[in-house]
């Protein structure tokens, strides 16, 4: 027996004035579990911003945003640039309002041994999850802290920050910045009505792919074919508006007293590794190429 669904697609968890008048900020808002986090915000009342490099992107967000009667503004960012962001948060409080929670999403990831990769890959990895999550926080907190206004970010992390990620070590050590550096900020900021929270995603379908796509949250877009049934203690896959109904919570005013914590929403995956009960060993670079040959991995 599995962990028990979740209500349908569509159920409101939150009175759907939680954040009337707010605006949310969401990089890599117009796909995948990022729209899916965006849509819940929508729901909550909130005027959704959704933030990518890709136009497509940005018009499949708002559009996902104004179907579930939100309003949505498409801004045009590179989370790398720190005058980009402050240029994209001008043009989306002109049309929105000044921005009070700010969950950053925005990813990368790709699967490749260590000594193979070079120093861009590395580099392009590190710049957009953790130089990103930085620079889009300092940019909110300061404008936050200008206006004498609180606010909430929220981060998306991934498990592996804890436990590194073999052929994904780029992303496993930005994930594992975006950790420590949620701890800081929210240290810091807390003075400030600033709260910073990090949440960390198992498997989820993308909203907008196949069911038999799964995406491991935070992993910016990194797939796997695999049996949840057998892998997951839950024995399921998340649903990707769980998602949404956990980060709209940290962000909202019923969840005022937390802050520098990272929530696991993964039906226990992190922990299946218990007692002696290890699993049998095979060499990361094994796996790597069986699964460039394409074939099937029981992860």
């Amino acid at each position: 027996m599995a962990l028990q669904r979740p209500p349908e697609l569509g159920t409101r968890m939150l009175p759907e004035d939680t954040f009337k008048g707010q605006t949310v900020y969401v990089t890599g808002g117009g796909t995948g579990l990022g729209k899916a986090i965006a849509i819940e915000f929508a729901r909550c009342g909130a005027n959704v911003a959704i933030a990518s490099r890709d136009e497509g992107h940005r018009a499949a967000g708002v559009a996902a945003i104004e179907a579930v009667g939100g309003k949505a503004f498409g801004t045009a960012v590179d989370v790398r640039v720190p005058q980009a962001i402050a240029d994209s948060y001008d043009q989306v409080e002109q049309a929105l309002g000044p921005i009070s929670v700010l969950v950053n999403n925005a990813a990368g990831n790709f699967a490749v041994p260590a000594e193979r990769m070079s120093p861009n890959a590395w580099n392009a990895v590190i710049g957009i999850v953790l130089n990103g999550t930085f620079f889009c926080s300092t940019e909110m907190a300061r404008r936050c802290m200008a206006r004498g206004a609180g606010g909430a970010i929220l981060n998306i992390g991934a498990t592996y920050a804890w436990t590194g990620g073999p052929v994904a070590s780029h992303s496993a050590a930005a994930k594992a910045g975006v950790t420590n550096l949620t701890q800081s900020l929210a240290v810091e900021w807390a003075p400030d009505n600033i709260r910073v929270n990090c949440l960390a995603p198992g498997l989820f379908p993308a909203a907008d792919r196949s069911r038999q796509a799964l995406t491991m949250g935070g992993a910016g877009g990194g797939e796997a074919t695999t049996r949840p049934t057998t892998t997951v203690p839950g024995q399921r896959h998340g649903e990707a508006h769980e998602l949404g109904w956990a980060a709209t919570y940290m962000c909202s005013p019923f969840a005022s007293y937390l802050t520098g914590h990272t929530l696991v929403l993964d039906g226990g995956n992190w922990l299946r590794r218990y007692g002696l009960g290890m699993p049998e060993f095979t060499p990361v670079r094994e796996v790597f190429e069986r699964r460039q040959g394409g074939e099937a991995l029981n992860t």
